[in-house]
């Protein structure tokens, strides 16, 4: 039996800094649990399970086994069509509430767990403790003593003030200013309440705020604050286990009540593990979207954060949606709409530097985007959108037809007033009803700061790149059931309205870009896509315009709702996660413009002007170019998350070229369109047979791509380098039985990631330690020298 259910939209962001704010404020850190993630878990050994069981049963039965802890399956559990792997996620309770970082995450197939990743609660019987000793003032002097990884810095290009400046300004705005304030709040405090969960969003504000004089004022202000905020009490619903929550208005620096609600955080102590009872905070600020722990019995105390920033109509459409829209939830083809055209870098050129521009065809993939780019379901439009053809005529027709840069899986349109809220009015260009876009461009007609006369243009290419994500993206299984972004999901599982909302010349930032993808549980809520202008040359240079920098965010919702389940916002947190994530958005853009004549890239080389682009090294399989090895975290410059995501963006380009060294190169990462019965012909990009009757790609750079993506869905919440390589080799055996285990494991090792790779923790509740290279294999694949496709002692050109 395969999980069929909605699917929660997953918070988390991924934010970066303008130019003008060289340090932008976002506070992320955390305590890491005990965690494991296990391949072949010997447990399975005692389950009796026939291969049609169904994976709920399997997993129940599995955890019954393996704890005593009180659980519950969450709704996002789902199955993959293509692996025929079913997805479980379970969250840990106790007392009746959640423990925030108690999560099991199994994977099963044909009534077998597979693999799962493990961060339960495994404590003492008494665990609870009322004195938090590891806060927001304990990791900051941590900071000063240990020299700790920020993981919240923004991409700091390499003419920027030196990082020991860097680091000192991070350190006044993130721990020394604000925790003088808080302490100035607590000595004023006389709400005594613990049940009000007021002061908790208050203290948190004066920590979290960018600005000082804010900060000031809510200090020196604290119980007139309080006074004048106000909450209300609801529930939530039955699966979600009925626990009540608060909402609090009148917080400022908020663009939206706070939600708040207890729950149960887990301390690390010098021999154990114990529980601390805490508020669990939602926090939307105008550049933010936290999820913060705040010591329930001392709320001046902050444990942990998250920042993110990484309505279904139920009635009938009538006798057309029962149609149309059957035969998409069947995945057959439906040629609904007329293809359009766009003037644009097409799909696989980089940046204007690289090709001209050519007018290309809509290329909606008819599978992903059943109606084209520019089609909503009625029931599923924005209120306020842009007018539909034969708006008027047509109000109650079934499906809105638009001439604008507004469709099912992106609405994309300036914002050069930086407004968060206040975009839906926002200037499109037209296509008129032929979905023509195509717009005149010439840089050297172009004054120093006059983008905005392009603007029809920088709006047309985001919304084309974008649209090619969705569709590349939904091909390689990031789908409804997965929790990808649609405003209408037609039946397929999973919750839509959660279309990306992509902006381009935002006027929030310059120099950067980020994504945010939002959480508001239980309906889903849109990712954020803000792109920036590049003061870097003259004229200025158009973020929208270089396409890895498109791709690089909006994988970003790839990787955060893939891993750990698309209803968990927090597993993509900080460290060596956190710098995967950004690691992958790299590695994938990167992989989308390389073609089968291997040379070396940079990521925001055309935007950023420089020659490495926005990191420290071009990506290449040659270690005279790029040296980066596991243990390059360790490095002094590897303080930022960027900074660890290059490491991991350059071991899986390298693995990379092995597995295209073996398997070929396909011409394009898109598989054929399905047949009139909505099956997936195999043409010359999918294997011709399958065991199983899966789709595995048969050249190197797309089954990479698979693996890769797929070793998302499989790695547990909050994973390690470890995790995420023994991830994608699990996936490569689920798919392949794997054939291809030696071509990774020696590209892994290639880069120091090898079986005997070590990381020797330090004993700090922050996760410090030292990365040690290994360049081992497993004993299968020790080839002699000759044979070894890649070796880091042997720099190919």
């Amino acid at each position: 039996m395969r999980l069929s259910h909605r699917i929660a939209a997953l918070s988390f962001a991924f934010v970066a800094s303008s130019n003008a704010n060289p340090i932008r404020k976002s506070l992320r850190f955390g305590l890491r649990p005990p965690t494991r993630y296990v391949t072949e878990p010997h447990i399975n050994s005692t389950l009796t399970f026939s291969a049609h069981a169904d994976p709920l049963d399997v997993a129940r039965a599995f955890i019954q086994l393996y704890t005593d802890s009180d659980y519950y399956i969450r709704d996002d559990s789902y199955t993959d069509e293509n692996t025929g792997i079913s997805h479980v996620y379970a969250r840990q309770l106790f007392q009746g509430l959640g423990i925030a970082d108690g999560n099991i995450n199994l994977n099963i197939r044909d009534g077998n767990v597979l693999s799962f990743g493990d961060s339960f609660f495994q404590g003492p019987a008494s665990p609870l403790v009322n004195s938090p000793w590891i806060t927001h003032a304990t990791y900051c002097a941590e900071f000063t003593t240990r020299g700790l990884v920020i993981d919240n810095t923004p991409q700091i290009m390499l003419s920027d003030k030196p990082r020991a400046r860097a680091r000192e300004n991070w350190y006044k705005l993130h721990c020394a200013r604000p925790l003088v304030s808080v302490r100035q709040a607590a000595a004023t405090d006389f709400h005594k309440d613990l049940n009000d969960p007021r002061r908790a969003a208050l203290y948190f504000m004066i920590a979290a705020h960018p600005e000082p004089l804010v900060v000031e004022k809510l200090a020196h202000g604290f119980n007139t604050t309080i006074d004048r905020m106000t909450v209300t009490y609801d529930q939530l619903s039955p699966a979600r286990r009925a626990q009540r929550f608060a909402m609090i208005s009148g917080l400022p620096g908020t663009v939206s009540p706070v939600k708040a609600r207890k729950a149960y955080t887990q301390i690390p102590t010098a021999n154990d593990t114990v529980l601390h009872a805490t508020w669990r905070l939602e926090v939307e600020m105008a550049h933010n979207w936290y999820e913060a722990y705040v010591s329930f019995h001392d709320p001046s105390a902050i444990i942990s954060v998250i920042d993110w920033a990484s309505d279904s109509s139920t009635h009938s459409r009538g006798d057309l949606f029962d149609t149309l829209e059957a035969d998409i939830s069947m995945h057959r083809p439906v040629r609904y709409t007329e293809a359009g055209t766009y003037k644009v870098w097409k799909w696989g050129v980089n940046d204007p530097q690289s090709c001209e521009r050519t007018t290309e065809p809509a290329s909606y993939d008819l599978l992903a985007s059943a109606l084209g780019w520019h089609t909503i379901p009625r029931a599923s439009n924005l209120i306020g959108s842009p007018e539909w053809v034969g708006k008027g005529v047509k109000d109650h027709a079934q499906y809105l037809n638009f001439t604008t840069t507004w469709g099912n899986n992106v609405f994309a349109q300036e914002n050069w007033k930086g407004a968060k809220e206040q975009w839906i009015s926002n200037y499109r260009p037209q296509g008129g009803r032929t979905l023509a876009f195509n717009f005149e461009y010439d840089a050297a007609d172009v004054s120093n700061n006059n983008y905005t006369s392009y603007v029809d243009l920088s709006v047309t290419q985001l919304f084309y790149t974008s649209n090619m994500v969705h569709d590349l993206y939904y091909r390689y299984g990031f789908n409804e059931r997965a929790g990808n972004f649609q405003q209408d999901n037609f039946r397929r599982g999973g919750r839509g309205n959660d279309s990306i909302i992509a902006t381009t010349q935002d006027g929030s930032g310059s120099n950067n870009a980020y994504f945010m993808a939002e959480l508001k549980p239980p309906d889903g809520q849109h990712g954020r896509c803000r792109m920036f202008i590049w003061n870097t040359m003259v004229p200025y240079r158009d973020g929208s315009l270089d396409a890895g920098i498109v791709i690089h965010e909006l994988s970003h919702g790839l990787s955060s709702r893939l891993t750990g389940g698309p209803d968990n916002a927090g597993c993509l947190p900080w460290g060596e996660s956190a710098g995967m994530g950004e690691g992958w958005g790299d590695f994938l853009a990167t992989a989308i413009r390389s073609t089968k004549d291997y040379q070396d890239y940079a990521i925001g080389g055309w935007a950023s002007n420089q020659v490495n682009g926005v990191r420290r090294y071009l990506y290449s399989k040659n270690t005279t170019v790029n040296p980066l090895t596991y243990s390059s975290l360790d490095d002094p410059e590897a303080w930022t998350v960027h900074s660890m995501g290059e490491v991991w963006a350059e071991i899986l380009w390298v693995v990379m070229q092995g597995v295209v060294e073996k398997h070929g190169y396909s011409p394009t990462l898109f598989p054929p369109a399905p047949l009139e019965n909505g099956t997936i012909p195999t043409g010359d990009f999918y294997r011709a047979e399958s065991k199983r009757g899966q789709l595995i790609p048969k050249h190197g750079n797309t089954l990479m791509l698979q693996l890769v993506i797929t070793g998302m869905k499989l790695q547990p919440c909050r994973p390690s380098f470890f995790d995420a390589r023994d991830a994608i080799i699990l996936a490569d055996k689920t798919l392949t039985g794997g054939e291809n285990l030696c071509n990774l494991w020696h590209g892994f090792s290639s880069r120091g990631l090898g079986k005997d790779a070590k990381f020797v923790p330090d004993h700090s509740p922050w996760n410090g330690g030292k990365h040690i290279d290994g360049f081992a294999v497993p004993a299968e694949c020790e080839y002699s020298q000759g044979q070894i496709l890649l070796r880091r002692v042997v720099p190919a050109a």
